[in-house]
């Protein structure tokens, strides 16, 4: 996992499924099975709420790099375990 100080600030924008444009700012990009997954963080601006990562994956067509919502629950699940495995290994290394 590439660790968020080693990275530039990287604001993405998606469109949410009612068209309306949506910013993320880019965390981090992971590697798991064969695939990339980036995690995300909302910049809304309006809200003093703690704000949660989305995980969406990454795939690439021709040149340009799109995020997709992951819409396979189990997908989503094994994912969100490995990076959890991997916060757990960076916890243990300090």
């Amino acid at each position: 996992m590439t660790k968020p100080e080693e990275m530039e600030d990287q604001l993405i924008e998606t469109i949410d499924e009612d068209g309306n444009v949506v910013k993320f700012e880019l965390i981090d990009i992971v590697d798991f099975e064969d695939k990339e997954y980036g995690l995300l963080l909302p910049q809304d601006e309006k809200s003093d709420e703690e704000k949660e990562v989305v995980l969406m994956r990454l795939s690439k067509e021709g040149e340009e790099y799109i995020f997709e919502m992951i819409e396979d629950d189990e997908e989503f699940n094994k994912v969100v375990e490995y990076i959890e495995t991997l916060e757990e290994s960076d916890e243990d290394e300090e």
